[in-house]
């Protein structure tokens, strides 16, 4: 029955992809365009560090399967694609391992795949201490992701209606595991209040997972017989609301959910994430072209988002948080109703002379 979960999952997650070519909230964030910004590409490196953590690249592949024969061999080739791209990888919910211990190699192959990269292990908020270091363990990872997903749990015909439990193991978890501890959403966002609380509960960083990709409440929805919680459909926060929702939250953010090419990438940093993580396109593309096609995307992601930095004048993805934004529509909206002063990050390479010092020029 699990088995057959996790592969419904890659089959609803998919279809979904073909409705999210349009646009989403990231189109409501625009960079201010200084034509003198721009810098040499060789004074660029996408190399990114938070919470004690360094990555070559601020791309992430985010969770996705694993748990039957068919999300194994995903996993395999997602590894392979890690490997060969420099990204790091984080799997899939790994409640499937706990209840059978047989499908574990769906799981540690991609460490097996990938044994010098940074890999996530992932469990729920109701994961023992134990079972967390299990996951850790099995995967020799090197931080471990907690995934929240109430709307998931709420739609999904057998899902979880207890959610009183999830603070205080999400507490006990990162007070006794040996690595970074994440908490990520799935889909539908961390507020402000959220991350601020799992900064005081000792998680070391947030992935904001929100609304923009893959949906599953919608996915679980299409598992019901009959599908009555449509309604249901589209909850939460979009990942760019998020973010700026957890402007100065105390803690490293990471963003996924609705990334859909690198220059939803660009403004995922400027924004403030430290991170960002896609999941559903890389596995259309992984489905659609195998590895080679999946490590051809990922490879112009890198490139094309050293492009945008150079003419940007950012050396660093932590200074693409230096850079102007412009915030629009209903995003724009969201940020009155919530706080969010936007004048301040359209201002923040400040008067000519302090923008001649970001970019690093002088005169001769």
């Amino acid at each position: 029955m699990i088995a057959q979960r996790k592969d419904d999952h890659v089959r609803l997650a998919v279809e979904q992809q073909q409705d999210h070519s349009g646009r989403n909230q990231f189109d409501d964030v625009s960079f201010v365009h200084h034509a003198l910004a721009g810098i040499d590409r060789s004074d660029v490196s996408l190399a990114t560090a938070f919470a004690g953590i360094s990555w070559q690249v601020p791309l992430y592949i985010n969770a996705m399967t694993g748990g039957s024969v068919k999300t194994g061999i995903i996993n395999r080739d997602l590894a392979i694609a890690a490997r060969e791209t420099g990204v790091p990888i984080a799997s899939g919910s790994m409640s499937a391992y706990f209840k059978d211990p047989s499908c574990a190699d769906t799981f540690q192959v991609l460490r097996t795949e990938n044994p010098d990269g940074f890999v996530m292990a992932n469990v729920n908020a109701t994961a023992s201490v134990d079972q967390a270091r299990r996951a850790v363990g099995l995967l020799e990872a090197d931080a471990l992701q907690i995934h929240v997903n109430t709307a998931q749990e709420t739609v999904m015909p057998e899902g979880d209606r207890s959610f009183s439990s999830w603070v205080p193991q999400i507490e006990k978890i990162a007070a006794n595991v040996d690595v970074p501890v994440i908490v990520k959403e799935v889909g539908n966002g961390l507020s402000r209040q959220t991350v601020l609380l799992l900064r005081d509960l000792g998680v070391r960083v947030a992935d904001l997972g929100g609304r923009g990709g893959t949906d599953f409440a919608r996915i679980e929805n299409g598992r019901r017989d009959p599908a009555d919680y449509a309604f249901m459909h589209g909850w939460g926060q979009s990942t760019a609301a998020c973010l700026l929702d957890a402007q100065d939250v105390g803690i490293p953010v990471l963003a996924s959910g609705g990334v859909r090419h690198p220059l939803d990438v660009a403004r995922a940093l400027a924004l403030g994430a430290s991170g960002v993580g896609a999941s559903g396109g890389f596995l259309r593309t992984l489905l659609d072209g195998g590895v080679p096609a999946l490590v051809s995307q990922i490879s112009t992601w890198l490139d094309q988002l050293a492009a945008l930095m150079t003419m940007l004048g950012a050396r660093t993805p932590a200074d693409l948080a230096r850079c102007d934004l412009l915030v629009h529509r209903d995003l724009r909206s969201f940020c009155t109703d919530r706080g969010v002063d936007t004048r301040l990050l359209a201002q923040r390479s400040g008067s000519a002379g302090t923008f001649h010092e970001m970019t690093g020029a002088h005169d001769d």
